[in-house]
């Protein structure tokens, strides 16, 4: 069930009715059951594998619970480790034996073939189940935060299962570390009209950045991306540009859903973007971009390793494994792992370099936190973004390649330029519009909070917002019959 389908339309008010209605001993079970709905009635079969994970990691925390109170301190510790070893092993292996099987599978029978020696990739022959690689990354944050005393053991399974399954961020994130939102579900939660409200303009926010914006720039973005070879110059750039830009409506679009909907029920979810392109660094950017999935690596791989608190060389070295695995995560395909390598090399680069950039900027009198400064930082960084982009979206090596050096090639002006990329040219004035509206909205969020400023208004101006933003999107959005809505990008991980 699609947060964009009109059943998510009827569910979430059933769900959110029936939820303040129940006495505040029934509502977890409500929710459970509301949750596991949602999740399978995508696949039936999904639900046992979503169960899988929450008993492996519920059976972990509780032996790390009773290991804690054996008097052997030594024979103690070596049961906890263990029992996060193992929920790992179990959590890891399932994932990556639907997701990276036959991807890793497939590599080594192309180092087969270089003796000589044929082989075929093993293949499951099922589907990516939807939200997999999310709640395994969630559900794997419990018997870490058990092990390092961040959280007491969860007696209770029931409400256990619901932290890991809760709908509203199952398939797509925000990724939410137990210590941090297992004991909301203790909480009870009230009906606020102003909590209420305020999550209901998020979701609002977040159909218009997903059904407006990016499903409109997906038509030029996917009408190159899938023929690299017959765009060149500007076609390609804008394409590059626009999927930037698609990417972070879509993705935005869904978490801004996903946190308003958890609003409305009285639930604190962590944010997942924080105007990522107005990033003065590539540092810059993973703080605001993917910000649980960002924070989930530095808790749970990055400081493992060491973190900086070691050498310069292996400080480049756990920058560079943990960005490899995150573009890993992403996709069973080198053009992932190239994307999140790309990144780990400007963040080593950037380790690197710091001190020689000091220097030139004093000789050449260069201010980096003047206007124009920033201005030239902000660019650099979402043009080192932005290529990292076109292998992250390029189905093959080939493709990419192709597309990059399209780049400095001129277009066909037979072609019909612009134009010729799937949108008319007032659809393409509405892509502008809409990529200018989010600019600003992120430009103001920087120096105040936007949904204050509306909700703070007379009744008035406020429904009158709340009708033609309805209107925006109803007019404006991608959706019907005569075109089937893209699904949320994410889901795909």
């Amino acid at each position: 069930m699609s947060f964009l389908s009109g059943a998510f339309l009827l569910f979430f008010p059933v769900v959110t009715v029936v939820y303040f209605s129940l006495p505040q001993r029934l509502r977890w079970g409500w929710l459970l059951f509301a949750s596991y709905f949602f999740y399978m009635s995508w696949n039936p079969w999904y639900g046992l594998l979503l169960f899988s994970a929450t008993g492996i990691t519920y059976l972990s925390g509780r032996l790390i619970g009773r290991a804690g109170a054996l008097p052997d301190a030594r024979r103690a510790a070596g049961i906890k480790k263990a029992a996060v070893a193992v929920s790992f092993v179990c959590c890891l292996g399932i994932l990556s034996a639907f997701k990276y099987l036959r991807f890793f599978s497939g590599l080594f029978a192309d180092a087969l073939s270089l003796f000589g020696i044929a082989a075929a990739p093993v293949d499951l022959g099922a589907a990516l189940p939807v939200g997999i690689s999310f709640y395994t990354f969630q559900a794997l944050t419990y018997p870490v935060d058990v092990y390092r005393g961040d959280v007491r053991p969860q007696r209770h399974f029931g409400k256990y299962a619901l932290y890991v399954s809760f709908f509203p961020q199952l398939v797509s994130g925000p990724i939410e570390k137990s210590k941090e939102m297992l004991a909301q579900f203790d909480e009870e939660h009230r009906f606020d009209y102003n909590r209420v409200r305020r999550g209901l303009l998020f979701m609002l926010w977040g159909y218009f950045e997903k059904m407006v914006v990016a499903d409109r720039l997906a038509v030029p973005v996917n009408t190159v991306f899938s023929s690299p070879g017959k765009y060149a110059g500007p076609q390609v750039a804008v394409a590059a540009v626009f999927f930037a830009l698609e990417i972070y409506c879509d993705f935005a679009g869904y978490s801004n859903i996903a946190v308003g909907a958890a609003q409305v029920l009285g639930f604190r979810m962590n944010r997942n973007f924080d105007r990522p392109y107005f990033s003065l660094s590539i540092r810059d950017f993973w703080r605001r971009w993917h910000i649980t999935l960002g924070s989930w690596f530095r808790d749970y791989l990055y400081i493992p390793l060491g973190g900086n608190r070691c050498s310069r060389a292996r400080h480049c070295w756990n920058l560079f494994v943990v960005f490899a695995v995150c573009g890993l995560w992403h996709g069973a395909s080198l053009t992932f792992v190239v994307w999140g390598a790309l990144h780990g090399l400007y963040q080593i680069f950037g380790v690197l370099l710091k001190p020689a950039g000091r220097r030139i900027s004093e000789a050449l009198r260069f201010r980096p936190d003047s206007a124009a400064g920033r201005l030239a930082r902000g660019l650099f960084t979402f043009a080192l973004v932005d290529f990292a982009w076109i292998f992250f979206r390029a189905a093959t090596f080939s493709d990419a390649f192709t597309l990059i050096g399209g780049l400095f090639r001129p277009a066909d002006p037979a072609g019909g330029a612009l134009f010729s990329l799937g949108l008319t040219p007032p659809e393409f004035a509405a892509a502008l519009a809409g990529i200018a509206v989010v600019l600003l909205v992120d430009w103001c969020g920087e120096r105040t909070d936007v949904r204050s400023l509306i909700l703070n208004r007379n009744t008035a101006f406020r429904w009158s917002f709340y009708l033609a933003a309805a209107l925006v999107i109803l007019i404006f959005g991608i959706y019907g019959s005569e075109y089937t809505a893209q699904q949320f990008i994410y889901q795909q991980f």
